[in-house]
């Protein structure tokens, strides 16, 4: 499979930088551009011509909806990731009537977003190995059934996910996936998979934070 060219639509810079962070990890994505503005945006798919856009809503200059209806209009048949805060029907109404299959509500994990990448990339591989063959209805069927997107079960025990939401529950303020793994001694990987679990439940909340020179820490909090 090729790598697969991905577009990051954001006019937040930090929330940006995480969700190239989050890309880079899959493996089977490259970040071949980041726009911030309608307009660059509109630049960046005419001369990218990514595989993937993924285009936050809400743009300074324009909505991401109508940076979609032009893209359309002017050939762009890639995937998108619609990524938004918004949870309004008519958000989600309007992306769909543009082929949006996938959407992302900020804020938003690392596993939320490896789920839509992953059923992303099914999608496009399922394509491209159906080539340009005259398609009969089950090779139709086939490229539009989309990828299986059920949840998949919590890592290790559903117990240990309770002590750790307990303690995310119990904390003053923010914590890391390293701070947490240190007060239930526990691995720093375990307590971030427990964490990203929790967010994708809708049970809690990332953002980065800036400190110093590098990726920004993911700061994790209980969903009010």
């Amino acid at each position: 499979m090729r790598t697969l060219r991905a577009l990051i639509v954001e006019d937040d810079r930090a929330v940006a930088m995480v969700t190239r962070g989050f890309i880079e990890r899959h493996g089977a994505f490259l970040v071949a551009g980041q726009a911030g503005t309608g307009r660059d945006a509109l630049e960046a798919i005419e001369a990218i011509r990514p595989d993937l856009v993924l285009l936050d809503v809400h743009l300074p200059d324009a909505s991401g909806i109508e940076v979609l209806r032009v893209a359309r209009a002017r050939g762009f048949a890639g995937e998108v990731v619609a990524v938004t805060a918004a949870r309004d029907l008519e958000t989600v109404r309007a992306a769909r009537a543009f082929g949006v299959r996938h959407y992302l509500v900020k804020p938003f994990g690392l596993e939320a977003m490896r789920e839509r990448l992953e059923a992303i990339r099914a999608e496009i591989e399922r394509a491209e190995t159906l080539g340009p063959a005259v398609l009969d209805q089950r090779a139709v069927d086939a490229m539009l059934q989309p990828a299986d997107r059920q949840r998949p079960a919590p890592p290790g025990s559903q117990l240990t996910l309770e002590r750790v939401a307990a303690a995310l529950e119990g904390a003053v303020e923010t914590v890391s996936a390293a701070e947490l793994a240190e007060r239930l001694g526990m691995s720093r990987v375990s307590a971030r998979r427990y964490l990203e679990r929790l967010v994708l439940d809708g049970r809690a909340e990332v953002a980065p934070r800036y400190g110093g020179t590098g990726r920004p820490e993911l700061r994790y909090s209980p969903r009010r």
